[in-house]
């Protein structure tokens, strides 16, 4: 198998406990996420989908409706544990892991087919997606960060896309804004989206390494591999149509339903 796209999915939430099967628009988060994900494999070669879950209620929820599902240890610490375990619980040998988050109900399947695609032919330990933010939403950005300083992740890159760093704080600097914003529509920054693709052996040293300095600073997972020397392949891709980077609250449930109707369903495309 070249690829597995893994969608971890915890019952267990503090703010929001039995979150994967919470209906949008009459359909659980976790079946939304799973379709993206079978879409995606469907368009690689040689690739499978599977949920990978701590809890039997979404275990049977997957079953009957026919989702591949693994269950897992409740215990595992993360999203990337998680699909590490599910991977070998399947008994497989993919090249690429793809941790496909599983509160992200409207990532495209373009952006996980990018990511897994970059991984095979970048030579990186792993692979993540950003946006080219305009003017416009770097100054939305900007606002919400008056309020909520830590949502938003941004990133920069060198010159062959590999990453340099992430961070909750708006990257890079500009000295001369005003110049570049009368340059063109799009700023310099690159506003990063939650979806990682690594290479099996990348994944498995991962997961064996302790907590990173700069991980518990910002909160960022993404930093440890960047500490402890691993690469990781920024792939620029087209923004979202719906443009939530994740459901964490009941609000959140219904601004998605909002944005549905506004937009239409990716579900149903």
């Amino acid at each position: 198998m070249k690829t597995l796209i893994v969608v971890p999915a915890r019952y267990g939430s503090t703010r929001f406990p039995g979150k994967p099967l919470t209906l949008i628009a009459g359909q659980s988060m976790v079946s939304r996420v799973a379709a993206m994900a079978a879409k995606a494999a469907a368009a690689l070669e040689d690739a499978a989908h599977v949920v990978a879950t701590d809890d039997a209620r979404i275990e049977a929820h997957c079953r009957e409706r026919d989702i591949p599902v693994v269950l897992t240890d409740p215990a595992l610490p993360s999203g990337s544990d998680r699909a590490l375990a599910a991977a070998d619980a399947l008994g497989v040998l993919p090249q690429v892991v793809v941790n496909l988050q599983g509160d992200s109900p409207f990532t495209p399947p373009a952006h996980i087919i990018a990511v897994a695609e970059a991984v095979l032919t970048s030579g990186t330990d792993a692979a993540t997606p950003y946006v080219r933010l305009t003017w416009d939403a770097l100054d939305d950005l900007r606002a919400h960060k008056l309020e909520t300083p830590f949502s938003g992740t941004t990133l920069t890159h060198d010159t062959e896309g590999r990453a340099l760093w992430f961070s909750k704080i708006i990257l890079p600097a500009m000295r001369k804004e005003a110049a570049l914003r009368a340059a063109g529509n799009l700023s310099p920054v690159c506003r990063h989206i939650g979806l990682y693709a690594f290479r099996l052996e990348a994944l498995r040293r991962y997961v064996s390494l302790p907590e990173g300095h700069y991980e518990q600073l910002e909160g960022l997972e993404q930093l440890r591999l960047l500490e402890n020397g691993m690469s990781i392949q920024c792939v620029e891709v087209a923004p979202d149509t719906i443009a939530i980077p994740g459901i964490d609250t009941p609000q959140d449930v219904a601004l998605a339903e909002r944005l549905i109707r506004d937009h239409g369903d990716p579900a149903g495309t």
